[in-house]
């Protein structure tokens, strides 16, 4: 029998609260057509819009602060093994190996230290402060459901009061039930509104007091985070001292591609006397410096099929080189061609046994400077891009390379073919070897870039 009136008892509570739903329903949807007037309070409503806005400040506060949290403990990791890395390379018989050690335990200890404080006087009190939330909203849902069933009580005691046919046994009831309803209502109504403007304004000084918490505890651990740092600061610049003569060396990034002048100087040592005379044309009548166009001849004993010089004239038979030796005269004009005539007879009365000869011609130029140039860079050799000066020495490894010293100057050129440059290197000539001698050929060559730096 107790089990039945406990099954009973729950039957009717369902039944109760079913009922209750119904009736909720129901009023809200007359409210909502205009059949039912509804009780209004903006004050209230004023103090839920600010709890929401309270709420989802908070949350955002909480989630913020989490991350925060998990970078310092990702830093703490990093920072852990970037010590651990230089506890292993620190070599035993290196001095300030103990002080090493000691800071790298006390930097380990100055992070947890300061995520633990972290985790207690932020993240924690932020969950309390958010702890508060649900009951409130669960109170201000409730205290929703408590004002329709109020309203729905006053309509229908007001429904039987204005019958045709009154019930005074029915309406009796009625005003029992709402007043019921209304006391219930009442009485979580005047908490909810004594307890959301207060705890809208305790909103401030929680803000405060995280954000202050969070900053001190930021200084606390720079302070001594610079501390540390500065005792590093101090090992390694003895260790520095003592090993001062190792110091890090600057290194020139490799070359891959093909030495164009090394192989250029190499030919030209071998140039026999009666072509090395045909270089300089004889001066024209009217006992100007002009010089150009050259015509420089060059004879080895390499295959036609080997040579690769740009611009070069590989000839088949001992009468070509002449006529292209007079070709690039009467290009010129008739001054050069006087003095390229030389050229053309040695060719001319040679036999058939001859070596093969490469003519190069090159622009004419006036007083050492290109002609058309601008006066501007009357005194920059052709091609001229900027100035460059070395803040390191450079010991050349090949015959195509400047050897540098600190504070040279150099005179960038281009590459006659850019396919030749290697990546980090540039084209070159020292000013004071050109402003000596004017002369590309035996004074250009290549150099590391990172071994200068641009000043014009």
């Amino acid at each position: 029998m107790a089990e039945l009136g406990s099954k009973g008892v729950t039957a009717g509570k369902i039944a109760i609260n079913v009922q209750k739903k119904l009736t909720r329903a129901q009023e809200k949807v007359l409210q909502k057509l205009g059949k039912a007037d509804e009780t209004k309070d903006e004050q209230f409503e004023q103090c839920v819009q600010n709890f929401n806005k309270q709420l989802s400040e908070g949350t955002r506060l909480q989630k913020d602060l989490r991350t925060y949290l998990a970078s310092v403990k990702a830093m703490h990791e990093a920072s852990k093994k970037l010590t651990e890395c230089l506890q292993e390379v620190y070599e035993p018989d290196w001095p300030g190996r103990d002080d090493t050690n000691k800071i790298a335990e006390n930097n380990d200890l100055l992070w947890t230290d300061f995520h633990q404080k972290l985790v207690d006087q932020a993240l924690l009190t932020m969950d309390t402060y958010l702890g508060q939330f649900p009951d409130i909203k669960s109170r201000i849902a409730k205290r929703g459901r408590k004002l329709v069933d109020y309203d729905s009580a006053r309509h229908h005691f007001e429904a039987l009061q204005t019958a045709k046919k009154k019930d005074e046994t029915k309406i009796a009831k009625a005003e029992e039930e709402l007043v019921k309803a209304q006391k219930v209502f009442e009485e979580m109504n005047v908490d909810l509104q004594e307890e959301l403007p207060s705890l809208w304004n305790s909103r401030v000084g929680f803000y405060v007091n995280t954000f202050q918490s969070i900053a001190g505890l930021e200084e606390n651990f720079h302070k001594e985070m610079s501390k540390l740092n500065q005792n590093l600061h101090d090992v390694l610049l003895g260790l520095d001292k003592q090993y001062s003569g190792n110091a890090f060396p600057v290194k020139a990034q490799p070359r891959k591609k093909t030495k164009l002048f090394a192989r250029l100087r190499k030919k030209m040592s071998s140039d026999s006397t009666p072509a090395k005379a045909n270089k300089s044309p004889s001066p024209p009548p009217d006992g100007s410096p002009i010089t150009s166009p050259e015509t420089k001849t060059v004879n080895h004993d390499l295959e036609p099929s080997t040579l690769e010089t740009p611009g070069a004239s590989i000839p088949k038979s001992p009468s070509q080189p002449a006529e292209a030796a007079h070709a690039g005269a009467e290009a010129a004009g008739s001054e050069a061609a006087a003095g390229a005539e030389p050229s053309k007879t040695e060719a001319d009365s040679g036999s058939s046994s001859l070596p093969a000869v490469v003519v190069e011609t090159f622009p004419a130029t006036v007083n050492g400077t290109v002609e058309g140039a601008s006066s501007e860079r009357a005194d920059m050799p052709p091609g001229f891009l900027f100035k460059v000066q070395a803040m390191h020495d450079y010991t050349a490894t090949d015959s195509d390379e400047l050897q540098l010293k600190a504070g040279d100057v150099v005179l960038v050129i281009p590459f006659e073919n850019p396919e030749e440059q290697d990546e980090g290197w540039l084209m070159g000539v020292k000013e004071s070897d050109w402003i000596q001698r004017k002369e590309l050929d035996q004074c250009r060559g290549v150099f590391p870039e990172n071994f200068t730096e641009r000043v014009q």
